[in-house]
C-alpha cells in the first residue's frame, strides 16, 4: 500500500474503531453537527463505481443472480442501498465512475433486420443495460442530487477485439447520457446553482485523439470547485488519460480562481496491490500500464492538488501515491469484489466492503471525504475512513 502524508493534510482513519466500538459512529455524526455550527457546507457531493454485474463470474455472496439481475446485469441490491445513502447524506452530485453496464461487446448496427437479429444485438444489450441503470438512479435525480456520468471500459471497450475502445461504443455513450452531460437547467433546478465554464465539447486534440470525445471528457465549475471528468480508454489509446487537455483545463480553471480541483475516472492511476501473495494481486490494471504517461498524468493531478476518484479495481482504497493528492478508489457499487471470500488481503476490514465517498467542500474552503460501506454480507453502513484537506 501507498504511505506518506502531506504536512496539511489531517487524516482520521475510523475504520477499526468503528467496527469495534459501537460509540464510534455516533461520535462521528457529533463531530459533523459540530462542523456545520461552525463552518457550514457549501456543496456536498458523493462518487462511486462500478454496478455491473457478471452472469457468469458473479461474487459467491450474490449468487446465483436473482431472475433480474441475470437479464440487466446489476447489482440491483448494493446500488439501490448505495443510492438510498447517498440520498439520505443530502449529496447534490452524484459521480458514478464508470462501468455501469456489462456492456463489452461492439453497439454497432446489425447483420440485418429481422427481429431475432436485432433482439439479440450487442446494440440491444447495451441500450437495455443503460436504460435499467438510468431507471435505477432515476429517483436520485427528483430527489435532489444530480447524477454525474463517468465512461468506463465496459462502456467503450469491446472484448471480443481485445479489450479495446470502439467509435460505436463511444456513439453509443453519448446516446444514453448525453442528456445528463451536462443540462444545465435541469442542474440548476435539482443543485440549486448553476454549472458554470461547461466544457463539453470535443477536447481530443489536445491527445492526438482520432475520435469524437464530446460528453466523454468533460468539465464544469460549482462555485470555486472545478470538477473535470476525464475518459480512461478513448478509442487508440486505451489505458492512457487525455493528460494535455487536462492541463489545459485545470490551467484555466485557477486561472478565473477555482481553489478546488476533482478529476474522476474509471480506471486508477496506481493499481491497489490488495493482495499478499506473489506475485501480486490483480497485477496491474490502471494507467501505470504505461508508467511514462500515467506519471505526466499524476503531475497534473499533484501540480493543482487535485483529489482523483476512480474505480475499474472492485476494491475501496485511499491512498497518496506521492505523498501529496489523494487517490480515493471506489469501484465498489456492487461488481464481483476482486478480492476473493476468505483471500488474504492487506485490508481485510475494507477489501470485501461496498463503499462510497462523500465529500463535503465548507465555507471556509476545507474539505472532508468520508468514505462509507458495508460488508458483502450486507451489514452496517460504517464509516472507512475520514480525511481533511486542508484550507
Amino acid at each position: 500500500m501507498f504511505t506518506g502524508l502531506r504536512h496539511n493534510v489531517r487524516v482520521y482513519a475510523l475504520a477499526m474503531l468503528v467496527s469495534t466500538l459501537p460509540w464510534a459512529a455516533a461520535a462521528h455524526d457529533e463531530q459533523e453537527r459540530e462542523n456545520a455550527g461552525r463552518d457550514p457546507v457549501v456543496l456536498t457531493f458523493s462518487t462511486v463505481g462500478d454496478s455491473r454485474q457478471d452472469l457468469v463470474a458473479f461474487d459467491p455472496t450474490t449468487g446465483p443472480l436473482s431472475g433480474q439481475d441475470k437479464i440487466w446485469l446489476q447489482n440491483t441490491k448494493a446500488l439501490s442501498r448505495i443510492i438510498r445513502s447517498v440520498e439520505s447524506q443530502q449529496s447534490k452530485l452524484l459521480f458514478f465512475n464508470g462501468d455501469m453496464i456489462m456492456g463489452y461487446g461492439l453497439a454497432g448496427p446489425t447483420a440485418s433486420n429481422s427481429v431475432a437479429d436485432v433482439t439479440g444485438s450487442d446494440l440491444m444489450a447495451f441500450y437495455r443495460q443503460y436504460g435499467f441503470w438510468r431507471g435505477m438512479v432515476a429517483p436520485l435525480m427528483e430527489a435532489g442530487t444530480y447524477v454525474v456520468p463517468v465512461a468506463g471500459n465496459h462502456e467503450v471497450q469491446s472484448k471480443p477485439l481485445g479489450k479495446k475502445a470502439q467509435v460505436e461504443n463511444e456513439n453509443a455513450w453519448r446516446a444514453n447520457m448525453g442528456d445528463l452531460i451536462i443540462d444545465t437547467a435541469r442542474f440548476k433546478t435539482i443543485v440549486g446553482t448553476d454549472a458554470t465554464n461547461v466544457n463539453v465539447q470535443n477536447n481530443g486534440g489536445y491527445d492526438g485523439l482520432g475520435t469524437d470525445q464530446s460528453q466523454l471528457s468533460y468539465s464544469f465549475d460549482v462555485g470555486d470547485a472545478h470538477f473535470a471528468v476525464i475518459n480512461t480508454d478513448p478509442v487508440g489509446k486505451d489505458n492512457v488519460a487525455p493528460t494535455g487537455w487536462l492541463a489545459s483545463d485545470l490551467g484555466s480553471a485557477a486561472g478565473r480562481g477555482a481553489k478546488h480541483f476533482f478529476v474522476f475516472g474509471h480506471k486508477p492511476a496506481y493499481t491497489y496491490y490488495f493482495g499478499t501473495n506473489t506475485p501480486p494481486n490483480p497485477g496491474v490494471s490502471g494507467l501505470d500500464k504505461f508508467p511514462a504517461s500515467r506519471d505526466a498524468f499524476w503531475n497534473v493531478i499533484e501540480q493543482y492538488g487535485a483529489t482523483y476518484f476512480c474505480g475499474h479495481e472492485h476494491e475501496f482504497n485511499m491512498a497518496q501515491p506521492k505523498g501529496a493528492a489523494w487517490q480515493v478508489l471506489v469501484g465498489t457499487g456492487g461488481s464481483p469484489f476482486d478480492a476473493a471470500p476468505g483471500e488474504a488481503t492487506l485490508s481485510p476490514a475494507t477489501d470485501r466492503t461496498y463503499a462510497w465517498a462523500t465529500v463535503k467542500v465548507r465555507r471556509s474552503g476545507k474539505v472532508d471525504i468520508d468514505a462509507y460501506g458495508f460488508s458483502d454480507s450486507f451489514g452496517p453502513t460504517k464509516v472507512l475512513k475520514h480525511v481533511t484537506l486542508a484550507r
